[in-house]
């Protein structure tokens, strides 16, 4: 293989790895935000959803992965050193499987995660207020930002205790339509008082929303995870190619006696 060939290589795996760099932090920062936002509907599931749990895990590890084998195969093409190229292929094909397997894991466990969601949702309403405050919380910011009420519908809180067992006309202050308040801001949280059995809510559920908004940023990061699977392939391709050049010039270099 020639000089420049083998010049080119090394600079193109130079640029992938780059990329795979940028890549893998952003896969690492979707998983961190999947495990630790406090302000969505994730922090529902992140309760006793398993599957997220394990997903999001398998994300953040081949995003750290990914950047340290970015940062490792850049030293690899520029000093042009095999066993690093030959390591830096190895860790290439592992991250390669684990984002396989955390793709069929979401993939395959979608209905998994909308049963879970359903129960789970369905289990916060008939405790309202409970003991779980962070998780309220959550829930009232998505009626509130989304525009619905309840998970099918605002008739999944009419099993909540606190308004079943009141005389008042009590409904969840996070549901009401702004656009039928008159007067004072209606409340964030916790429970207001209705003038009528007619509720002054936003009719809609928040199934449709949610799945919309999962399914909407799951396509994201399998669009991200595809992106760094190509720059893999092309790295594992590249390594190769230059590990193969170092080998070729290194017997080429016969000592003269």
């Amino acid at each position: 293989m020639g000089k420049g060939c083998m010049k080119a290589i090394k600079y193109f795996l130079f640029l992938f790895n780059v990329l795979f760099f940028l890549f893998g932090a952003l896969i690492m920062g979707f998983g961190l935000w999947v495990l630790l936002d406090k302000e969505s509907f994730m922090v529902i599931l992140q309760e006793s959803s398993t599957v997220l749990k394990i997903a999001s895990y398998i994300l953040i590890g081949v995003g750290g992965l990914s950047m340290l084998m970015g940062f490792l195969g850049c030293l690899g093409a520029i000093y042009e050193i095999r066993c690093l190229l030959g390591l830096y292929f190895t860790c290439l094909l592992l991250i390669l499987i684990g984002q396989v397997a955390a793709g069929v894991l979401i993939y395959f466990q979608k209905d998994l995660l909308n049963k879970e969601m359903s129960n789970i949702v369905t289990q916060i309403l008939s405790n309202y207020p409970g003991k779980n405050s962070t998780t309220e919380q959550a829930w009232d910011y998505i009626q509130r930002t989304m525009e619905c009420c309840g998970w099918s519908g605002h008739m999944d809180w009419h099993g909540n205790a606190v308004i079943v067992n009141s005389s008042q006309l009590l409904f969840p202050c996070s549901c009401q339509n702004v656009s039928l308040v008159e007067g004072n801001s209606p409340s964030d949280s916790g429970f207001c008082e209705a003038q009528s059995l007619d509720w002054p809510i936003y009719n809609r559920g928040c199934n449709s929303s949610v799945e919309s908004w999962l399914f909407a940023n799951v396509g994201v990061i399998l669009g991200v995870c595809l992106g760094v699977a190509v720059i893999e392939l092309l790295g594992m391709i590249l390594s190769i190619g230059l590990c193969k050049s170092i080998h070729t010039e290194d017997y080429t270099k016969v000592p003269k006696y």
